[in-house]
């Protein structure tokens, strides 16, 4: 399962971009999947910090699986109407992302105290060891997304978008997959933006982190870990609303010319990840209560 259960709140909205999987659960026992950074990715944490943070994340599943997988499983009902009606639109696109975004925060904003908690009891050698990560994620990235040519790139995320639509959909058409290569070409060299992004984002990060005992750092991080967007570059806030605008121009076209046997079995992809939640044990006490 993939770890940022973000992309499973997106579903098909914005790019398919959900991996597939094979059980929620697997993933839902780690709740920091859903903020926007992984915290075990990062930070060496010692025995006593482990302890104090598995603790917190009993407390931030119950608050999320009894306030929030409510609010998932709707979400999902909408998703699934607008495909058993062939009504998947541009308009309801955007609302459907518009949810997920909002869900995704309010869970950050939840748990932001105790990632500032966290953060402010690391010490110097924590955070050069994180400062250090940081600069290990990006060099993995430049070689496995800027390296290559950019004709590579816009080829690779056409095999990885074809790869997962096949999951979702089943076999594409020709004239469908000529439609995700259309889709890839016009994302340019949106991998250079999103890195740059990136890299951005962990800088802000790294000298927020390094004055964490200051009276502002706890405004800071939520701004960093719930408001992120308004820290985007420029750049990468022009390629983000192209990237989101082709993602779902992608998705009508590709609903638009699915075969029934296509729809139906991303129906049952979206019914088996209900399922999912719904055999979540907390989910299930929440219902009896």
């Amino acid at each position: 399962m993939t770890r940022r259960l973000k992309h499973l709140l997106m579903l098909i909205t914005l790019s398919l971009t959900i991996t597939a999987c094979s059980r929620v659960g697997l993933a839902y026992r780690n709740l920091d999947v859903i903020i926007p950074w992984t915290l075990s990715d990062y930070l060496d944490m010692n025995g006593e910090q482990k302890g104090w943070f598995n603790e917190r994340l009993k407390e931030h599943l119950s608050w999320h699986c009894t306030t929030q997988l409510p609010g998932y499983l709707d979400w999902l009902d909408r998703l699934q109407a607008m495909v058993e009606t062939n009504q998947v639109t541009d308009e309801a696109l955007q609302a459907r992302t518009q949810e997920a975004k909002a869900a995704i925060a309010q869970t950050a904003r939840e748990i932001t105290p105790s990632a500032i908690e966290l953060l402010q009891g690391l010490d110097d050698k924590q955070v050069a060891d994180m400062n250090d990560a940081f600069a290990k994620d990006q060099r993995k990235r430049q070689d496995e997304y800027l390296k290559p040519s950019l004709a590579e790139q816009i080829k690779d995320r056409s095999q990885r978008m074809d790869k997962r639509l096949n999951d979702w959909l089943g076999s594409l058409s020709p004239s469908q997959e000529q439609r995700v290569v259309t889709w890839s070409n016009a994302l340019g060299d949106q991998n250079q933006q999103w890195l740059a992004n990136r890299v951005h984002w962990q800088q802000q990060f790294s000298a927020a982190v390094a004055q964490r005992q200051s009276a502002d750092f706890p405004q800071k991080i939520e701004t960093l870990l719930v408001n992120r967007e308004s820290l985007w570059t420029p750049a990468y806030r022009q390629a983000y609303a192209n990237t989101e605008a082709q993602a779902r121009g992608l998705i009508v076209d590709l609903m638009a010319t699915s075969t029934p046997a296509q729809r139906q079995r991303l129906l049952k992809k979206i019914d088996g990840v209900r399922k999912d939640f719904n055999d979540l044990k907390c989910l299930k006490a929440t219902k009896r209560s």
